[in-house]
């Protein structure tokens, strides 16, 4: 069969990571998480300990070392050969990663290494702009949405498995602002692209968003 290119993008919390995944599971694809190669930029300039300026992170960039590594357990992520899978995931990752991600030389950066990753399809690659600026000539394209009311409920869940304990409405703040700074960025605003599949994933499991996205694409391969 065929392998495609499939671009699931979406607001934090609408599901497209862990739809992804098990997407990819099911076609025997390659999952690509594109958010964490955000954050593991983000969390290596707060482990440097110097200010917030774009010339440090650009200068940081290009001196670091990230790898992404599939496991059983899922997917890895490596920063100079340490395991930050964790580290990543904490609030003050969460606090910094829309600022740093939105600098020019970070998305240039990470835009190329996803390009060389996906270029031969066979994966399933999420994020915000996977759809409009990494992949825009994708096989298929996905948007998912949900409320914010169940965006936070399931982010909150994620955090506490994590052991990360936060307040419904701290989560909920943290989505919100999230979402006006992603949507209104110069470079790569978060934004469906024309041609993407809406699904409204507020009333949906898991099993059933990945069904969706199974089905749509089984459609294409098997054309």
């Amino acid at each position: 069969m065929k392998k495609i290119i499939i671009a699931i993008d979406g607001p934090s919390g609408s599901g497209k990571s862990t739809t992804a995944r098990e997407t990819a599971k099911i076609l025997n694809y390659l999952y690509i998480d594109t958010g964490a190669m955000y954050r593991a930029v983000t969390f290596a300039w707060l482990k440097s300990g110097k200010e917030f300026d774009e010339d440090i992170i650009c200068d940081l960039v290009k001196n670091i070392k990230l790898d992404l590594k599939i496991t059983e357990e899922g997917q890895k992520t490596y920063l100079d050969g340490q395991d930050i899978s964790f580290d990543i995931r904490k609030p003050v990752v969460t606090k910094w990663v829309s600022p740093v991600s939105a600098i020019d030389c970070v998305r240039t950066a990470m835009v190329e290494i996803q390009r060389n990753i996906g270029k031969n399809g066979g994966v399933v690659m999420d994020g915000r702009d996977i759809g409009t600026v990494v992949f825009p000539e994708a096989h298929l394209k996905i948007f998912l949405v949900a409320s914010i009311e169940e965006r936070a409920i399931r982010r909150q869940k994620e955090l506490m498995q994590s052991g990360i304990n936060l307040s419904l409405e701290e989560v909920k703040a943290q989505l919100e602002s999230r979402d006006i700074y992603d949507s209104s960025r110069l470079n790569s605003p978060l934004k469906k692209a024309e041609d993407a599949i809406l699904i409204d994933t507020s009333s949906l499991t898991i099993e059933q968003q990945t069904r969706k996205v199974v089905d749509l694409a089984l459609q294409i391969i098997n054309q």
